[in-house]
């Protein structure tokens, strides 16, 4: 008797819908620890969610019951269009050199997590990275961006450095601006667009659930501006 293979974990979008989640995907909230300044300084886990193997999260923002899908869409006509640049992350990317790490930034995929700032900020800090401290830092600030928009480059062997994340879904949660943040995917997950393309695959991609996005279906840091939370 053959197994089945499992499903390949991916989340399709649909048109001015919900984001449909397969492949069984673990779903669990993700906190943004700051320290006593306010900075990001760490990941903390939260609440594990149970789901099916298939299941649909909430993409307008205003479910009753968030992270998933109620269809509140259908009755507030969200519009979900999908505006973001489709072209790879590479291709998009600023890219600046430090002694032996650089650094690539696409700004337009930033989700306001803020893990770039302390230490004086990843921007300075690649420029410091002959210095063990500095590169210790510009290491895993850049690794904790939720959103890839930040990736660290190993100048010696050309290679990016990305934290090893098994696929899988975190809610992001900030409590320091009191408010939720994106759906945070990790591993690999493939998202495909409500017209059927497929964006690249990244191991760090933050997608909008508040609905407020201007570069939908990522996150752009709007749950901030308008304090997006379970009541919203």
């Amino acid at each position: 008797m053959s197994e089945t293979t499992p499903a390949a974990p991916k989340v399709t979008i649909t048109r001015n819908g919900p984001y449909m989640v397969s492949g069984n995907l673990p779903l669990g909230e993700e906190i943004i620890g700051a320290n006593s300044a306010g900075e990001s300084v760490k990941w903390e886990h939260g609440q594990k969610h149970t789901h099916e193997a298939q299941y649909a999260l909430c993409r307008c923002g205003h479910s009753s019951h968030k992270p998933f899908c109620d269809n509140t869409h259908k009755r507030i006509g969200f519009d979900g269009t999908e505006t973001a640049n489709r072209a790879p992350y590479r291709e998009q990317a600023k890219l600046m050199k430090g002694p032996t790490m650089s650094l690539t930034d696409v700004e337009s995929l930033c989700a306001s997590a803020r893990f770039c700032d302390p230490n004086g900020s990843v921007w300075n800090l690649v420029n410091e990275t002959n210095n063990g401290a500095a590169r210790s830092h510009f290491e895993r600030q850049t690794c904790d961006c939720p959103s890839g928009r930040l990736v660290a480059w190993d100048n010696a062997t050309g290679k990016p450095l990305e934290p090893a994340y098994p696929p899988s879904i975190g809610l992001v949660e900030d409590p320091v601006n009191v408010c939720l943040g994106p759906i945070w995917l990790r591993g690999g997950v493939q998202v495909v667009g409500a017209d059927g393309f497929e964006y690249e695959v990244r191991n760090r991609v933050t997608l909008c659930r508040c609905g407020a996005s201007k570069n939908k279906p990522f996150c752009d840091g709007m749950h901030v501006s308008i304090g997006f939370n379970n009541d919203t």
